[in-house]
């Protein structure tokens, strides 16, 4: 039998990496370093191949630490709402070794935590700051010393620093850039974020969410699109929360050539009307083969997906919410912007449904204004040859295609085959309302076929 510590130096360092991997722990090595002085010269000797990292967290007494290991790359993490400050600042300090940095902070910590972080860190890839509760404290632009030209996450939430597009020009590494719940007092015009995001080749995450509506461009200064907009040439990923003002100043400029999900909340508000929205995806090639359509609505949003109908993926998916709680307003909002979209030419499958957040109570009135809505939320999708209707909103959809009369019959879904309802009886509000509808439609030589629509199982025609 071999011993262990008669193997090689490079059959013990292929033993030690496949160690650290197995514990999925960054300070394992620790361990090893124990054992004896060879195993120790091995380890410290192969510091970039086993990935040797200190981590310093608000219980550990970092001054004391860092004095006693060599001079390792420094990760910075942890919850700062039971501990002070001064670990994680005396750790902050070594702003050469800080490679990672991800806390989260109270807003009254924020000033604390940043004081020390108005120099530059030259090692950092990994930055994420989380803040919990409102701050009118305001990140400065000196921040990290104005230069961060190997960092490759940045994540900011709810932290306000109005500077930073100026500090991403020298970003220029960056693969993925979060900014959530962008405070109004950390606002920044989409000019001002475009011109730093043209410098950003690297770039294939991008989330960007305002806290409130309050956050939107002037009214005055909406003005003509550039005549050359700037290229993302690497991104695939996009996400956005605000105003449709904000968004469609922004996709005016950007240019996503290899996009292939974008996700937007726009707040509530009267007007949807989006006509850069649909020149924005006209431009992008991934989301203009999108052929399967789901509009759901519950208690907090109204959304519409659009996705490929043979992909299981949700890479490739468009989606649009609109933070909204009264039906009405969801149902001409959802409306408003399905009409906005490039035509809906190539949607075989249409899908109303509730969503996650859908509650029973909430209450739809079928009236005539509401029908008026259903047919021209339907009204764009010309292409598409199966209806799939939840039991919730069947009945109402019903009574709004009963109005189709005449002439108008294939004015609404000209191509339309198949309606499955889900939950579907022989007799009910549904079957009362679609009769009429199902009539005119084959006396006019475009039959549809009502079946039972059940997720889990084969369609079964009734």
């Amino acid at each position: 039998m071999i011993r262990i510590d008669a193997l090689p130096d490079d059959v013990l360092l292929g033993i030690f990496d496949f160690y650290m991997i197995m514990h999925q722990d960054i300070e394992a090595w620790q361990t090893l370093v124990h054992v004896c002085r060879r195993w120790r010269n091995i380890v410290f000797g192969s510091r970039d191949r086993l990935n040797l990292q200190l981590c310093c967290t608000p219980r550990t007494p970092a001054r004391d630490t860092l004095d006693f290991w060599p001079a390792l790359p420094l990760l910075i993490k942890g919850g700062l709402a039971l501990a002070d400050t001064d670990n994680i600042i005396a750790a902050l300090g070594q702003s050469n070794r800080v490679s990672q940095v991800n806390l989260d902070l109270y807003g009254w910590q924020l000033e604390e935590i940043s004081a020390p972080m108005q120099v530059s860190f030259p090692e950092l890839t990994d930055l994420q700051l989380y803040s919990h509760d409102e701050t009118r404290s305001i990140i400065p632009d000196s921040f990290l010393g104005g230069s961060t030209p190997r960092l490759q996450l940045l994540t900011l939430g709810s932290i306000p620093f109005p500077g930073l597009p100026k500090l991403l020009l020298s970003a220029t590494h960056l693969v993925n850039l979060n900014l959530y719940s962008i405070p109004h007092s950390g606002y920044f015009p989409p000019e001002a974020i475009v011109a730093s995001l043209s410098v950003l080749s690297s770039l294939h995450k991008l989330y960007l969410g305002f806290q409130s509506p309050q956050s939107r461009p002037d009214g005055g200064s909406r003005r003509r699109p550039p005549s050359k907009r700037s290229v993302l040439p690497a991104l695939d990923e996009f996400r956005f929360k605000g105003v449709t003002e904000y968004f469609e100043e922004l996709v005016a400029r950007i240019d996503t050539p290899q996009l292939s999900y974008a996700s937007t909340t726009f707040f509530n508000q009267i007007d949807f009307d989006c006509p850069r929205l649909a020149q924005f995806i006209s431009c992008t090639p991934a989301l203009m083969g999108l052929d399967e359509a789901h509009v759901q609505f519950d208690d907090r949003t109204a959304n519409v997906t659009l996705r490929h109908r043979t992909s299981e993926s949700v890479d490739d998916d468009l989606l649009i919410y609109i933070s909204c709680r009264e039906p009405d307003w969801q149902l001409s909002s959802i409306e408003q912007v399905c009409n906005s979209l490039p035509p809906l030419s190539l949607v075989e499958d249409l899908y109303i449904e509730p969503g996650l957040f859908f509650k029973s109570e909430l209450v739809w009135k079928n009236d005539a204004i509401e029908n008026m809505l259903w047919l021209s939320l339907l009204l764009p999708f010309i292409t598409a040859k199966n209806l799939y209707l939840s039991k919730e909103f069947a009945p109402g959809i019903a009574a709004a295609l009963q109005e189709l009369v005449g002439g108008r019959i294939t004015e609404v879904l000209p191509s339309l085959q198949n309606i499955f309802v889900k939950g579907l009886e022989p007799s009910g509000p549904f079957q009362e309302n679609i009769g009429q509808f199902i009539v005119s439609r084959r006396l006019s030589g475009h039959p549809i076929t009502i079946s039972v629509w059940d997720k889990y199982s084969s369609m079964k025609s009734v």
